[in-house]
């Protein structure tokens, strides 16, 4: 079974509700979408460039039905970057919002939806087999253009809708409103985990910043919402805890450990509206939720992100990878559960491959277990940060940088970016750079300038250095 066969039964249900409050129902949603799926056909290729909006969910539900091979690509990728990424897996189609496309590589235009999305057809004779079960492809890395890919199954995506939909009770009445990107796992698991249910959804682009979100929230009654740390920042600076939103009932956090104080501030806040605060913990690898915190036990376990998902299995491991029984005790948290992934693709060949093999994902994140059970998640093994809920590897980020020229070590930690450089007259430079290539805003980033990169013998980087030999006044 795949994600959307069931939406028929939702017909006479309002599926979406726009930025501009036009309604549409299931049933002519499902009528364009399957129209869409048999022109691009079974097995298919294809890049969908994600936006939130109508157009775009019609387009996703379209193409899962109808079994295309679907690459989630974020809509403020660079125009090169995605031209890389469309020379290297070659698709047979690209889906782009009229706006959006800005590629040099010409194709043919197939189809016109709404005048909002195009589709067209690429010149790519390609031949390559395709793992029957595999369904969708996203990115760990925001709009990095890296090649490297989280290959998920039909059934790993249903099986995590299913499972988030019945510990969060969705029903059709329930009314979420986009807050983030589909193409970052987190929006698009509470994209499916409604539309299974036959809720309807509030597409919007628009900021928590802009007037108008706030007035689609009020006027359309949006029950819920989910957000990553950052979000709750801004939501404090807009005095959320005043706002008259009558219709809410529940709020999800995840996207990375949200500060304890704040959690705090939005647990009282959530008390006086009577609404439900849920903390979750998810990866793109595990398509993407693997526990959740009840709101009946938050005050209780505060910075927990509660127990696993039903079925789903949590242990910790130590850096010789055996497990920790000992309660407390920090290492390595592991999951198991079917809603793993199949594997990474770095490459057009990966398609072709089934379940790698491993039944442990190993997150990356350091945990401990308490005695009731509950996870704590207390810091990173790897080099990755989240920066406003959208992972990204410090590895490929100096990677790129050396590509046009510059000796680059970064750090970081959540929300908070930091590039050590040799160049100083280069800083204005790379901070646009950052912006442009990376989404990455200055209030997220900060570039110090070293008259080195310390090194030891062996040509390994001394991070531990860097802070202690940043030239004064350019930090």
């Amino acid at each position: 079974m795949s994600l959307f066969d069931k939406l028929e039964f939702y017909s006479s249900n309002t599926a979406v509700v726009d930025e501009d409050f036009k309604t549409y129902s299931y049933k002519n949603l499902l009528i364009l979408a399957d129209e869409l799926g048999k022109r691009v056909g079974r097995r298919k290729i294809i890049f969908l460039i994600c936006e939130n909006s109508y157009e775009f969910l019609l387009c996703y539900v379209g193409l899962i039905r109808a079994r295309a091979v679907i690459f989630l690509i974020n809509n403020s990728i660079h125009r090169k970057k995605l031209e890389y990424l469309v020379k290297h897996y070659k698709p047979k189609y690209v889906l782009t919002p009229i706006q959006k496309h800005q590629l040099k590589i010409k194709f043919k235009e197939v189809f016109n939806l709404n005048n909002k999305y195009k589709l067209f057809e690429t010149n790519f004779k390609n031949d390559q087999p395709i793992y029957n079960e595999l369904a969708l492809l996203m990115s760990t890395s925001g709009s990095t253009g890296s090649p490297k890919f989280v290959k998920l199954s039909y059934s790993n995506l249903l099986d995590n809708a299913k499972k988030i939909a019945g510990y969060l009770k969705i029903q059709s009445k329930d009314r979420p409103i986009t807050t983030m990107q589909p193409s970052y796992s987190y929006g698009l698991s509470i994209i499916n985990s409604h539309l299974i249910k036959g809720a309807s959804i509030i597409m919007t682009e628009r900021s928590l910043l802009e007037k108008k979100f706030w007035n689609i929230f009020k006027k359309k009654g949006a029950t819920t919402f989910g957000g990553v740390p950052f979000i709750f920042e801004i939501l404090k600076k807009l005095k959320f805890g005043n706002m008259e939103l009558p219709y809410l009932k529940y709020i999800t956090q995840a996207g990375g450990k949200i500060n304890e104080n704040l959690l705090n501030e939005f647990i009282e806040i959530s008390k006086k509206k009577k609404i439900k605060f849920y903390v979750m913990y998810g990866q793109t690898e595990a398509s993407p939720r693997m526990s959740i915190l009840e709101w009946k036990s938050i005050e209780r376990k505060i910075g927990s992100i509660g127990k696993p998902l039903t079925g789903g299995k949590f242990f910790i491991y130590d850096n010789k990878n055996k497990l920790i029984k000992k309660k407390n005790s920090i290492g390595e948290l592991v999951y198991t559960g079917k809603n793993i992934m199949l594997g990474y693709a770095e490459n057009i060949k990966d398609l072709q491959k089934g379940n790698s093999g491993n039944k442990k994902l190993f997150t990356g994140d350091l945990a401990k277990r308490d005695k009731d059970g509950f996870y704590y998640i207390t810091g990173r093994k790897s080099r990755y940060i989240k920066i406003l809920g959208s992972r990204l590897s410090l590895d490929e980020i100096e990677q790129q940088v050396k590509t046009i020229g510059f000796e680059c070590v970064c750090m970081g930690k959540e929300d908070s970016l930091q590039v050590f450089i040799t160049n100083s007259n280069k800083k204005k430079f790379l901070e646009n750079y950052f912006s442009k290539n990376f989404s990455i805003n200055k209030t997220n980033l900060s570039i110090n300038i070293v008259s080195k990169i310390p090194k030891n013998q062996d040509g390994k980087i001394l991070y531990s250095k860097l802070k202690n030999i940043v030239i004064k006044g350019h930090a």
